[in-house]
């Protein structure tokens, strides 16, 4: 049966690969981005021409996820059109990169902005009509830079960790509305997210004032991602991701794992195996196992 999907940040990457796949697979996707008359013009008619030549339901939308008000329009319409979405998918992103010191309060707000204050007005727009019928899935990309620290990604770890937490809490309080969530947790993956990565504008200098092993770090650091790209042999390949995403949209409620690590983990995997049980154990020393686990309702 066709599916209503909003995926986000579609204009490359994940979410264009993703809305591509959905849609050859028969459901009813919308392919959001910003500027689609503008800056991301191109992709627009690209995936246009896609949907009219293989005859896919494939609509591209204008949703900037910064913006509150072209969020709930975007909302709006797909509402209008095809009532509420089965599924929402969180991918629109900035990965922003460098001395942690370096990014002025404005850039750590932007940061923040697109990829946690983003995934809350994406969530909060459509959430509403997915309650109201009693089901639905939120899948939100987060990154196995979100369970672990390394130096020059302080103000991403900021984020992604936040969306981990922002999405558990979240997967709780809507289990007994029907509505369920998970999270994605890529590794390094060949898509345009490392070329495209801001670094601080830094107009004080303070990396500067650095020692010298701290550049040549981060150049190094840059040197071994560049290795693990180069290797034909490490699964950086974005087509792994979008196969998660569509293997969790396909499994029965309540039976969909809360994270799911694809590709290059580092360690992630064990991290969370061991951290889930407690996570569980918690619910229940709170009293709060029976409202945090996912009920069907009847629509």
């Amino acid at each position: 049966m066709s599916r209503t999907v909003v995926v986000t940040g579609c204009s490359s990457g994940f979410g264009c690969m993703v809305s591509e796949r959905l849609a050859r697979n028969g459901d009813r996707v919308y392919a959001t981005m910003r500027d689609i008359a503008g800056k991301n013009s191109g992709i627009t008619g690209e995936l246009r021409t896609l949907s009219a030549a293989e005859r896919l339901d494939l609509r591209v939308l204008e949703l900037d996820v910064t913006s509150t008000a072209s969020v709930d329009a975007a909302a709006a319409q797909v509402s209008k059109e095809s009532g509420a979405p089965e599924v929402v998918i969180n991918n629109a992103g900035q990965m922003y990169v460098g001395l942690t010191e370096a990014f002025s309060p404005d850039e750590f707000t932007r940061q923040l902005d697109v990829n946690v204050v983003g995934t809350h007005r994406v969530i909060r727009a459509f959430l509403p009509a997915m309650r109201k019928r009693g089901s639905g899935l939120i899948i939100n990309l987060s990154s196995t830079a979100g369970r672990v620290g390394v130096p020059f990604f302080g103000i991403y770890h900021a984020s992604k960790w936040a969306v981990e937490g922002y999405s558990l809490s979240l997967r709780r309080e809507l289990a007994c509305c029907g509505v369920d969530v998970v999270v994605v947790e890529p590794g390094p993956f060949t898509t345009s997210l490392f070329r495209s990565s801001p670094r601080p504008d830094d107009t004080s200098g303070r990396a500067g004032s650095y020692p010298a092993i701290a550049m040549q770090s981060f150049e190094e650091m840059g040197r071994k991602f560049d290795m693990i790209f180069a290797d034909a042999s490490m699964p950086t390949q974005p087509k792994l991701v979008v196969d998660r995403i569509a293997e969790l949209i396909d499994m029965n409620a309540g039976t969909r794992p809360f994270r799911s690590v694809v590709g290059v983990d580092f360690g992630v995997r064990e991290l969370n195996a061991s951290v889930e049980p407690h996570e569980d154990a918690l619910m229940g020393a709170m009293g709060l196992a029976s409202f945090a686990t996912l009920v069907s309702r009847t629509q």
